[in-house]
């Protein structure tokens, strides 16, 4: 049996070299598409919003938000593709950590803003009555700042956690503390992004549905209003789907795999550790007779 534990163990540590070796390359790739395409145009997106839009929606509001959030985001890409690339930080351990605090703290601020697009859609479509006096700009606001503020927040102890290691600005953290880092990682995961996620679906889903109703009122602005949500709707779930889910995917097979690592590494001493306390247990007991 331990030797099965054992060949188990010594499988997926080899899995995850491959795995590692995969994320690495895939990585700075990534990163440098999105910073060559993102940032002139969230850029433009800004411009408009801010010179061209005179009157501000909650829509607006969550998009312009959104649009600081993946701007700062994209601005944090070039020292990481350096250090992906390089495998090596030529700056500070403070540096470090503020990048990847920011990385991470506009990261999860772009789900809910994308969640709250959604939201927001929704009460729209499928509650136009309603929508008349529950949503407005003011009130975008007030949320907006809330998920600043909660996001900031959750985001503080990746200042503790992120460290470097060997003049490697580490992406999740230090051994010693990966066992406190789990925890904290799969609660931002679940909170941050699998609860949004599931909020985008449940709303599109209920979008969809109510666009395919036959149109009761009809004429040319009712189709127009449903073409702007058709789209906004395969945008947002777009972005999921191809920003987001992969991302958390990768990652989370990361520290899977790392957490199964060193539970191979610490096996050995464990049943050192077990089989000594049976061998005092026995000496005892025989001192005892």
């Amino acid at each position: 049996m331990i030797e099965r534990i054992k060949m188990t163990t010594l499988n997926v540590s080899s899995g995850n070299c491959t795995l590692t070796e995969d994320f690495n390359i895939l990585l700075p790739v990534t990163y440098g598409v999105v910073l060559v395409f993102g940032l002139p145009l969230n850029l433009i997106v800004m411009y408009v919003i801010v010179f061209r839009i005179k009157h501000w929606s909650p829509n607006t509001v969550y998009m312009i938000n959104l649009t600081v959030c993946d701007t700062l985001y994209i601005l944090t890409l070039p020292f990481l593709i350096y250090h992906a690339h390089k495998k090596y930080w030529p700056f500070s351990e403070v540096f470090c950590k503020l990048i990847r605090f920011l990385f991470y703290t506009n990261l999860y601020s772009s789900i809910l803003f994308l969640t709250c697009i959604s939201v927001h859609r929704y009460i729209v479509v499928c509650h136009p009555v309603r929508s008349m006096g529950l949503v407005n700009a003011r009130r975008a606001r007030y949320v907006s700042v809330l998920i600043w503020v909660v996001v900031l927040i959750f985001q503080a102890p990746v200042l503790y956690f992120t460290q470097m290691n060997n003049n490697r600005c580490l992406d999740t953290t230090a051994k010693d503390l990966f066992g406190h880092f789990l925890p904290y990682s799969s609660f931002i995961s679940v909170s941050l992004f699998l609860i949004p996620f599931v909020l985008v679906i449940v709303c599109n889903s209920l979008i969809v549905r109510q666009l395919i109703q036959p149109n009761r009122v009809g004429g040319a602005i009712s189709q127009r209003s449903k073409l702007k949500s058709a789209k906004m709707v395969a945008v947002v779930m777009l972005v999921f789907i191809i920003c987001f889910v992969p991302y958390h995917f990768t990652r989370s097979l990361n520290h899977v795999f790392r957490h199964l690592k060193d539970f191979r590494r610490s096996l050995p001493k464990k049943m050192k550790q077990d089989q000594n306390a049976e061998e005092d247990k026995h000496l005892s007991t025989s001192e005892t007779e």
